[in-house]
C-alpha cells in the first residue's frame, strides 16, 4: 500500500467511520451508490441552516450570507470541473438534471434525426434521451462495448455518428463495469458533426480529476453525494450551449447565470455542503498530495486527486489479489492489475451457486455494507444477462477504506463461498 497516504488522518475526517454496532466496526463498500459524508460537509450545512436561513438576493444579513454561499459554491464547482462559475448549474441530482435538459435539448429534434447512446451507461444517461427521442420520432443508435476488454468499440464511432446526429451521451466511468472511458474521443467525434455532447461523471468524480475543457463536452454532471457531499448535483453547461437553449421558468426569474437554468429556489445548505465536499479534495491535496496550503483551489484539487488515485490503485490491487483466492468468482470488469489506470475502484462480480442478494445479506450480517442487483445499469446488466436473473454483487472502494477492511471482506466472502 502507499505508505505516504495518511489514511488514519483521512478516516478521522469522516465521522461515520467511527461508528460501531454491538462493538463491530462498519465496513462501507457501498460508495458507488453514495459515499460517506465528510465531517466538514456536515458542519458547513449546519452553519448554513443556522446563519444563512433565507433566500438570496436580499439586503439583510442572512440573505447576504446565502448569496455568499451561492457565489462560493459555484466557484468551487467551476474549479472542480475546470470551467467558469457561470457555467455551473446546481440541481437535485444528475438524473433530475438530465431529464430537465432532455426536454430543452430535444425541442428542435425532428423525425429522421439521430442520437447516440451507449450500452454501458447508468440509466440516468439513457432513459431521458430515449424518452425524448420517442417523443420526437428520433432514431436511437447504440455504442457497444467489448465483452473481453470491457471497453467501448470506439472503432465504430464513424459509423454511428454522422450528419443526422443531434446528441451523443456517454459515461466517463461505468457504475457497473468500473471502466474509465475515453470520453474526449467520443466528444470529438460528436463535435465534428455539430452534435451536443453529454457526459455522466457521477462515477468518475470521486476518483479522478475532471477537466471539461480537455473532454470537450457541452454538458457534464456529477452528484455530490457520490463525492462525499450532500444529495445535490453539479452540472457544467457550456456557455456556447447556454446561448442556444431557452429554459422553462417563472417570469420574474433572472435570465442570467446562475439563476437562468434553475427551476426555483435552490438548497443553499446543499450548495454549502457541496462546497465543503470539494474543499475536502483540496485538503487532501495539502495533507496527502504535497500542495501548498495557499495554492489555487484547482492546484490543490489536482494534487488531491493524484493522491487519491495512487492510494486507490494500491487498494484495487490488494482487492483483486484477494478476490483471486476465492473459488468460482466471475468479475464483470477489468481484472488485469496492469490495466488499473483504465478503471475506477468499482467491482461487480458473481459467485457461482450464490444469489447476489444472499451474498449481500450475509455480508450485512457481518456489518459489511455493499449492494446487490444491477444498480440502475439497465443496459450493461442486460448485455451480461444479469438484469432479470440473480444480479451481481458490487463492491466500491474509496480513499477512506483500508487494506485491513479489504482483508475482512475477502475473509467474509471466503466463509460464504465455503459455507
Amino acid at each position: 500500500m502507499t505508505s505516504a497516504f495518511p489514511i488514519d488522518t483521512v478516516r478521522a475526517a469522516f465521522p461515520a467511520l467511527a461508528l460501531t454496532d454491538d462493538g463491530v466496526a462498519r465496513c462501507y463498500f457501498d460508495a458507488p451508490a453514495g459515499t460517506q459524508v465528510a465531517g466538514r460537509v456536515i458542519d458547513a450545512m449546519g452553519e448554513a441552516m443556522l446563519h444563512a436561513c433565507a433566500n438570496d438576493g436580499g439586503h439583510f444579513r442572512t440573505s447576504q450570507a446565502a448569496s455568499a454561499i451561492v457565489v462560493a459554491a459555484h466557484e468551487a464547482a467551476a474549479a472542480l470541473f475546470n470551467c467558469d462559475a457561470d457555467e455551473i448549474v446546481f440541481g437535485l441530482n444528475t438524473t433530475s438534471l438530465f431529464f430537465a435538459f432532455a426536454s430543452l435539448l430535444s425541442r428542435d429534434w425532428q423525425a429522421g434525426d439521430e442520437i447516440v447512446l451507449t450500452r454501458m451507461d447508468h440509466d440516468a444517461n439513457v432513459a431521458p434521451w430515449l424518452q425524448a427521442a420517442a417523443d420526437r420520432g428520433v432514431t436511437v443508435r447504440w455504442l457497444e462495448w467489448d465483452r473481453d476488454s470491457f471497453e467501448f468499440r470506439l472503432d465504430r464511432l464513424d459509423r454511428l455518428i454522422g450528419p443526422r446526429t443531434r446528441l451523443v451521451a456517454v459515461g466517463q466511468a461505468s457504475n457497473f463495469l468500473g471502466t474509465i472511458n475515453d470520453v474526449a474521443r467520443v466528444c470529438a467525434a460528436a463535435r465534428s458533426v455539430g452534435a451536443v455532447t453529454v457526459v455522466d461523471a457521477v462515477q468518475s468524480a470521486p476518483h479522478i480529476a475532471i477537466d471539461v475543457r480537455a473532454v470537450g463536452c457541452d454538458i457534464l454532471c456529477a452528484s455530490a453525494y457520490k463525492y462525499f457531499g450532500p444529495h445535490a448535483a453539479t452540472l457544467f453547461l457550456s456557455r456556447a450551449l447556454q446561448g442556444r437553449l431557452q429554459p422553462w421558468k417563472v417570469r420574474p426569474s433572472a435570465d442570467t447565470m446562475p439563476t437562468r437554468f434553475s427551476p426555483g429556489t435552490p438548497s443553499f445548505e446543499a450548495q454549502a455542503g457541496t462546497l465543503a465536499a470539494i474543499e475536502h479534495f483540496a485538503w487532501l491535496g495539502v495533507c496527502a498530495g504535497g500542495a501548498a496550503a495557499d495554492a489555487p483551489l484547482r492546484t490543490r484539487l489536482m494534487a488531491g486527486f493524484d493522491a487519491v488515485n495512487a492510494y486507490e490503485t494500491d487498494l484495487m490491487r490488494h482487492f483483486l489479489a484477494g478476490l483471486a483466492t476465492l473459488p468460482d468468482v466471475t468479475l464483470h470488469g477489468i481484472g488485469n492489475a496492469n490495466r488499473l489506470a483504465s478503471r475506477v475502484p468499482t467491482f461487480t462480480f458473481t459467485l457461482a451457486g450464490h444469489e447476489s442478494t444472499a451474498v449481500a445479506q450475509a455480508l450485512a450480517a457481518r456489518n459489511i455494507f455493499c449492494w446487490s442487483g444491477y444498480f440502475y445499469a439497465w443496459e450493461p446488466a442486460t448485455v451480461l444477462a444479469l438484469r432479470d436473473g440473480p444480479g451481481a454483487v458490487r463492491i466500491g472502494l474509496s480513499h477512506y477504506n483500508t487494506a485491513g477492511e479489504v482483508d475482512r471482506l475477502i475473509a467474509a466472502l471466503g466463509e460464504i463461498t465455503s459455507g
